[in-house]
């Protein structure tokens, strides 16, 4: 018998995908028609933190509106349970990140099929107005099948100038240091030329199996964004070419106007080029056969309130 706590409103938890800071990303059935979601729900130690409900909530104005087959879709946003969450298209697939921890060969025959899903998402999403501000491996999921879904709109901006930054104010500075523009970590005004550096620094990842830059410390990794030499891919990945390595350098400009001006020009660029002197053969192990090391759902469960009702917490005695 299903016990109370494993439901959250309609919705009946299944199986645990995905547990970051805030979060956890549940798979979840809904009872009434059996269809499967993924719900976005935040951990109990942060249902009632209004920054993390806001950061929600802006995720869910975000997207609520956005259709396209390489962007995630979203469904619905809830407070009025025991967690607030949202509601997901359910998109069975590792994030990038998780498949680059054995290194670029598992998704080497795949970077045509996936930088070209990642940019029209991206493509799209410009076209609505938003930059992301966190393109990253962790954030694209990537099936069996080489489809690609990009993911979290937790920070993403809108692209025209405000009347803090027409007066001088800065932005606040968010985003992973590992694939941040110059323009970002300054928190200058972003638009969608910080999103292609951003995808750059993940192309350079994708045939390298590591960033572009590291350092010993935060400081020092920023720093590197904003002042060091741009590194060529070849130094990694003997088997790419020149002419794939020089167009990641100019993606990854340091000033803006020094990379293609729109995602599309970027896709288009990207189009005309070899990626590999020697076309890349599919591994032997399928994506979802890696071992990543996946959280239990037990693990999860004891964290959940155990809750009388569907949607009352515990109370403490």
């Amino acid at each position: 018998m299903t016990k109370m706590r494993d439901f959250v409103g309609p919705y009946r938890l299944a199986r645990l995908v995905r547990a970051g800071h805030s979060c956890f990303v549940w798979e979840a059935v809904k009872d009434e028609t059996g269809e499967r979601f993924a719900l976005k729900m935040l951990k109990p130690d942060f249902v009632d933190s209004k920054e993390q409900v806001g950061y929600l909530r802006h995720e869910w104005e975000v997207a609520k509106g956005m259709k396209h087959p390489h962007v995630i879709r979203f469904y619905d946003f809830q407070t009025q349970h025991y967690a607030p969450f949202l509601v997901l298209e359910l998109f069975n697939a590792l994030n990038m990140k998780q498949v680059l921890r054995e290194g670029p060969e598992p998704l080497a025959y795949l970077v045509d099929r996936i930088v070209e899903q990642v940019a029209k998402g991206l493509h799209y999403i410009h076209e609505r107005g938003w930059v992301h501000c966190d393109v990253k491996p962790d954030n694209l999921l990537v099936n069996d099948e080489g489809e690609v879904k990009l993911i979290d709109f937790t920070i993403a901006q809108r692209s025209k100038r405000t009347l803090k930054s027409l007066l001088g104010f800065k932005e606040p500075v968010r985003g992973t240091r590992s694939y941040m523009s110059p323009e970002q970590i300054r928190g200058e005004t972003l638009d969608r030329r910080s999103d292609i550096y951003s995808l750059g620094c993940v192309i350079f990842e994708l045939l390298s199996g590591r960033p572009p830059y590291t350092g010993s410390s935060p400081n020092e990794l920023l720093e590197k964004h904003l002042k060091a030499s741009i590194p060529s891919v070849m130094v990694y990945n003997s088997n790419v070419t020149r002419e794939c390595a020089d167009l990641l350098r100019r993606v990854m400009s340091k000033r803006r106007e020094g990379r293609p001006a729109s995602m599309w020009d970027m896709l288009q660029e990207f189009r005309g080029v070899h990626v590999f002197s020697k076309k890349p053969k599919p591994p032997k192990v399928r994506l979802s056969e890696l071992n990543v090391g996946p959280v239990t759902d037990v693990e999860a469960l004891k964290q959940l309130p155990k809750a009388g009702s569907q949607d009352q917490p515990e109370e403490e005695g």
